[in-house]
């Protein structure tokens, strides 16, 4: 990878400072791809954003999907009309407070959300059976599981 990965802090290893700088530049070049792939062009990265939050996390309020993503409520409020005109979320009375609203997917909404997750999950792994090995897709998986590990809480 990138060997100008910045100057490595006291008591971190050049080994350490260099796969923390690769790793993100991976990371985020395999984002940027995998947003590409199911890229949405009716819908902007902020609707898009905001309808894979309430797939993932199920019913929320606007300033709670602000919090998450963010952004300033009246921003969230914006994408969430735009949502709601395409029919892809729906708002309902909060049970626990009738002045909220909670968004939810519409029919159409949780359709969209799977189908995108399937067209990214599908190309991933075709990359993965295209250009790898047998033997790299096993380092993979022990990278990952690394990587899992020390993203864990103690």
């Amino acid at each position: 990878m990138n060997t100008d990965a910045a100057e490595p802090a006291e008591g971190i290893s050049d080994s350490a400072t260099r796969a923390a700088h690769d790793l993100r530049v991976v990371f985020s070049r395999l984002r940027r791809r995998i947003r590409e792939v199911a890229r949405d062009e009716d819908l902007t990265p902020s609707q898009v954003s905001a309808l894979t939050l309430v797939g993932k996390h199920g019913a929320a309020t606007a300033s709670a999907l602000a919090t998450a993503e963010g952004v300033r409520p009246q921003s969230m409020a914006a994408t969430l009309v735009a949502l709601t005109q395409r029919e892809l979320i729906r708002r309902t009375p909060d049970p626990d407070d009738g002045r909220r609203q909670l968004v939810t997917l519409t029919d159409a909404g949780r359709a969209r959300v799977d189908g995108d997750r399937q067209v990214r999950d599908e190309w991933l792994a075709r990359a993965f059976e295209e250009r790898c090995s047998e033997e790299e897709r096993r380092t993979v998986l022990d990278a990952l599981a690394l990587l899992d590990r020390m993203t864990r809480r103690p």
